[in-house]
């Protein structure tokens, strides 16, 4: 799943009718300067950046003065928040109001729902998740109908409201400017694909309704349906894709024959004096992939990566993978467990690797010399694929391991092995 920022959302939710507070994006002082004097003072100013918690973290704060504004800029662009470098900030009217109210649409996927789901409060603010344990009375959750989502809003949905609400004043009134805010809401929600739509809070402000924040979290599945947002990587980090993420991304965008995950786990740099070795791991599939990275890390390894090619990619696709995996800096070593019995042919992986790990040996082969290459790889094809790899390994300079179908629930013994191969090639020199 992938995040849109606070004004991406929020230029989505206007152009569906539903109001916002009066605001501009900037990304440098001249421009922070410059736009805020468009505004009205007092503004809020909220750095854009994809985490929860933002208040509390110092990420949204308050200015009276344009002066001011110009502080809190120079000191939220550029600071990490999180983690998070702020390369964006949102300018917005600080706006009076009478009542906060909470929203969010989730598609959820549990066996007793399988629907889109309404959760919706009263109560709205910060501290919407304590209010959510401690009260529960006060949040409503409401299963649409995805058949005919109009009417149940408008009936079951409204004759919920109406219970929940009955004590406010202008309990009438209130009622109907929610349910014409979800209705609009919930075509935002489908439009975008959305798997998590988040309004939090609410404003009731001089009779209408306004959008305080807004997430939204795009199934990753649907991208491709929507140029207009122009990810970088469709995933759900909460920090800047690096560059071989980008790269391995592109590996995906237009080839839905399979996948090619990437993602990386840690910075070498960081890491150069933490346990046995700093690794390159690829998975095919989940299970058996998630016990060997859990036995590796167990046995002192660092995950430098985390990569995927499970569903049957065609070999083209592996290879490019590997190549990216292959690329990042300072690993000691490169861990494959394929445990894949029925849903692809392995020779794939086979033919993709060979090709691979000749290229990376021809053009350097000093570094590769006694470089571990550990290699689980069974399912279909299982016997030819051990084939193609031991006589093509065979001629290479690797030192090189590969196992079967009856190691699939033994990660801890390819574990040991490969703290063996690690503590070789460190050596060698290369350590």
């Amino acid at each position: 799943m992938v995040k849109l920022f606070e004004y991406q959302g929020k230029e989505i939710l206007k152009k569906e009718g539903i109001r916002v507070p009066e605001g501009r994006v900037v990304s440098d002082l001249n421009d922070l300067v410059k736009k805020a004097g468009e505004l009205s003072f007092p503004i809020v100013l909220k750095a854009q950046v994809l985490t929860t918690g933002r208040l509390k973290a110092g990420a949204i704060r308050f200015a009276q003065t344009l002066k001011e504004a110009e502080e809190v800029g120079k000191e939220l662009l550029g600071k990490e928040i999180k983690g998070l470098r702020v390369e964006k900030i949102l300018l917005e009217e600080k706006l009076d109001y009478e009542g906060e109210f909470y929203l969010s649409i989730i598609v959820n996927d549990s066996y007793k729902v399988k629907a889109p789901e309404i959760i919706f409060s009263p109560v709205g603010g910060v501290d919407i998740e304590s209010i959510a344990e401690k009260s529960p009375e006060k949040i409503v959750r409401f299963k649409v109908d995805y058949l005919r989502p109009s009417e149940v809003l408008e009936t079951e949905f409204r004759e919920m409201l109406v219970n929940k609400l009955a004590k406010l004043r202008d309990a009438d009134k209130i009622v109907e400017l929610i349910v014409e805010f979800v209705k609009k809401a919930y075509r935002v929600f489908v439009d975008c694909d959305a798997r998590v739509l988040e309004i939090n809070p609410i404003f009731l402000s001089r009779g209408d309704l306004i959008a305080g924040d807004c997430k939204i979290t795009i199934d990753d599945s649907s991208v491709f349906r929507h140029p207009e947002f122009k990810f970088d990587v469709p995933r759900d980090m909460e920090r800047p894709a690096t560059e071989l993420e980008k790269i391995a991304w592109k590996i995906e965008e237009n080839d839905y024959r399979g996948t090619a995950y990437f993602v990386q786990l840690n910075e070498f740099n960081q890491l150069q004096s933490k346990g046995k070795g700093y690794i390159a791991f690829h998975g095919i599939g989940g299970g058996a992939s998630m016990l060997a990275a859990d036995a590796l890390i167990k046995s002192g390894f660092v995950l430098a990566n985390y990569a995927d090619s499970s569903g049957n990619p065609p070999a083209s696709k592996i290879y490019r993978l590997i190549r990216v995996i292959m690329a990042q800096e300072g690993i000691e070593g490169y861990v494959m467990m394929g445990a894949v019995f029925a849903s692809q042919e392995q020779w794939h992986h086979a033919h993709a690797l060979v090709k691979a790990f000749k290229e990376i040996e021809r053009e350097n082969p000093e570094k590769m010399k006694g470089f571990p290459v550990v290699i689980l790889l069974a399912g279909n094809k299982e016997r030819e694929s051990h084939e193609i790899l031991r006589k093509e390994f065979g001629k290479m300079s690797y030192n090189f391991e590969l196992y079967g179908r009856d190691y699939i629930y033994k990660p801890e013994f390819i574990a040991e092995r490969f703290v063996e191969l690690v503590e070789s090639y460190r050596g060698l020199g290369n350590g």
